[in-house]
């Protein structure tokens, strides 16, 4: 007789998932971790199966001449079952479920830096390497601002030269390094990526403020998890490093997919001299590598062999050397893990205790472990996601996101997937002049502000399908919108509008639309806009001998991306300047520009908020101009007139 199926689901027995992190649990449906004990995933197949099992059973209750002697003898034999399941096989809830399968589930309540510094306060170990992710979409609004004195770590490393490199905070080791993943957002190359480390340095010590200004920002990484560029090298240091490293950032900045391509799989039980190992030095223990004597060893070259029996008897003696400087370093590793462990098990264990641990229990190592769910949904890990690798020598431990930005709660629920930059974006050149506006999606405004006539903006807007741009007038672009027609529409003031142009926003962020302030385009870029002009094999002109300039900014939408603004302004000769005194107590015009002669842009959001401004990086330059398609290059030219003429007088 065939197997007894289950007709349920087992419940997991680990009490965290490895996609996830939440706890598994069976009573809120709502919640992550949740198994529904009672649904199965192929539940034709299993009915017929229990069908096929009920069938058999009443035959033999009927009639249980059915098993034949042959069969009991068979019968009982060594059965031979089917073999069950592996235990490595990593159960998974229905949230994840249906995030990986459907596209679709619910965030959580993000956490505050309260609870990722107590997070981290209970880690178990003396090194701790802190990774504060950030997204290359809207950087820099993804910092965590004052993140050093909100998780209590020591100070970043000033340009001082006595300046120390380790600190010590009661008693452990806390290091700060900066990722910016998604680079292949900014430009189409590595090399070109490479080129724009100075610029996101600078951008971002203006953005840490006046405390850290002469910090070192030599740990500044720009990484792209989808491309592999430079993933491999911080896949090294974490390797190289001991004790734990955080993913510290906020919501759908790439933790997860950060975490999955630096975490070195495949490495179980072995050490920083395994690539010595592999290209034939002499096998040693794995604990040499960790010291002195075993980098010297390994380092020393390749198997050679001994000449004489002094020569093998001189490299035993070196090899016992190793080992007892070995053996007296894992000692005194082990006294300084002692006094930590010591210190963090002066209280009895308590189950209770445990379940009300903020940090949950680390998986059991493999060499390749299951990877943390990877979504655009904000917030899918749930709680700290702890994978060990080197047998004990570390682990990886990724951090739930903390809160980001609510723009998507003015975002219609069909948008919300298209609000995600997942590619480098080309955009169309955009032109407004005055008296117009540009509107991302119908739910952020963009008004210039000029302060001469005849000046024009050009924009570029690296945003994702949601937002789409479209270029109107003031008028019309205030009642796409708010909904409303403004005083600005004549004779139409408080009508609803009924246009063809449709909007992103809901009807409660259209009641909520303010002003984000006015920002200057105060970065002169004459240099690198000007073209042939200023290059040495061609105009050979100076870029302040032009009797123009071009200022630019870019205008960060946060968590979705970014508008590079760009602005040419004449200049005028001081003879031509008015020298009025009482010219300047004349009414400032509606719509004119800063005094000085900057040109200006309003930006209109919800609430006045989700929006940022920085110096600008020129995407625009290095994405190029959209290439002509090739059928639209190939076409006809423009026939004759003669030979019309000719086969209409035929």
């Amino acid at each position: 007789m065939r197997d007894q199926r289950p007709t349920s689901r087992q419940h997991p027995q680990s009490l965290t998932l490895a996609r996830c992190g939440a706890h598994s649990q069976t009573n809120e449906p709502s919640s992550a971790g949740y198994y529904d004990l009672h649904k199965t995933r192929n539940s034709k197949k299993r009915l017929k199966v229990e069908q096929e099992d009920a069938v058999w059973r009443q035959a033999l209750a009927q009639d249980s001449s059915l098993l034949m002697p042959d069969r009991d003898a068979f019968s009982s034999a060594e059965p031979q079952h089917t073999p069950e399941p592996s235990s490595t096989i990593v159960p998974i809830c229905d949230r994840c479920h249906s995030l990986l399968y459907q596209s679709h589930g619910t965030s959580i309540i993000h956490p505050s830096m309260q609870s990722i510094q107590s997070i981290i306060e209970e880690s178990p170990h003396k090194h701790n390497h802190i990774y504060h992710v950030l997204d290359a979409a809207d950087f820099p609004l993804s910092l965590i601002p004052n993140l050093q004195h909100a998780l209590n770590l020591p100070k970043l490393r000033t340009r001082n030269r006595r300046s120390k490199t380790i600190q010590y905070t009661r008693g452990r080791v806390a290091e700060v390094s900066f990722i910016i993943t998604r680079s292949d957002l900014l430009a189409p190359k590595k090399e070109q990526v490479d080129t724009l480390m100075p610029y996101l340095q600078g951008v971002l010590r203006d953005a840490l403020g006046r405390r850290d200004a002469k910090v070192r920002l030599g740990n500044v990484r720009c990484v792209s998890s989808k491309r592999g560029w430079w993933t491999k090298v911080v896949k090294e240091e974490v390797w190289e490093r001991r004790g734990a490293a955080w993913m510290v950032g906020k919501v759908n900045v790439g933790k997860s997919a950060l975490f999955e391509v630096v975490f070195p799989k495949g490495r179980m039980g072995q050490d920083k001299g395994d690539g010595a190992k592999r290209e034939g030095s002499p096998v040693l223990e794995t604990g040499l590598s960790d010291t002195a004597g075993g980098e010297d060893v390994l380092s020393s070259g390749s198997m050679e062999t001994a000449n004489s029996a002094s020569d093998l008897a001189e490299g035993e003696g070196k090899a016992e050397s190793v080992a007892t400087k070995t053996e007296t370093y894992q000692e005194s590793e082990l006294l300084v893990d002692r006094e930590i462990l010591d210190d963090a098990d002066e209280e009895p264990f308590n189950d209770h205790d445990d379940d009300l641990s903020l940090l949950p229990p680390a998986q059991p190592e493999t060499a390749f472990p299951t990877m943390p769910l990877v979504s655009s949904l904000p917030g899918t890990t749930a709680s700290p996601i702890r994978i060990p690798y080197g047998n004990g020598k570390g682990e990886l431990i990724d951090l739930p996101g903390v809160h980001r930005s609510s723009l998507d709660l003015h975002v219609l629920p069909e948008h919300h997937k298209e609000m995600v930059m997942k590619s480098r974006i080309t955009p169309e050149q955009v032109t407004i002049r005055p008296g117009q506006s540009l509107l991302l999606g119908g739910l952020v405004r963009l008004t210039p502000k000029f302060s001469r006539e005849g000046e024009v903006m050009l924009a570029y807007p690296f945003v994702p399908a949601a937002f789409t741009p479209h270029v109107t007038g003031t008028h019309k672009a205030i009642a796409i919108q708010t909904g409303v027609h403004s005083q600005l529409s004549r004779d139409r003031l408080g009508e609803i509008y009924e246009g063809q142009i449709s909007s992103i926003a809901t009807e409660e962020a259209k009641a909520k639309m303010q002003s984000a302030g006015r920002y200057k385009l105060e970065w002169n870029v004459t240099k690198r806009r000007s073209g042939a002009l200023t290059q040495p094999a061609a105009g050979k002109q100076k870029a302040d001998d032009l009797p123009f300039t071009i200022y630019s900014a870019d205008v960060l939408i946060e968590s979705v991306g970014w508008v590079e603004l760009v602005c040419q302004v004449r200049k005028r000769r001081p003879s031509l300047e008015s020298d009025d005194a009482l010219s300047g107590l004349e009414a400032e015009p509606d719509g004119a520009g800063d005094v000085d002669g900057l040109p200006e842009v309003e930006i209109w959001s919800p609430e006045g908020k989700f929006v940022g401004w920085r110096r600008p990086m020129g995407a625009w330059d290095f994405g190029g101009k959209r290439r002509e398609a090739v059928h639209l290059r190939r076409g006809r030219p423009r026939g004759s007139i003669g030979g019309r003429e000719r086969r209409k007088v035929n």
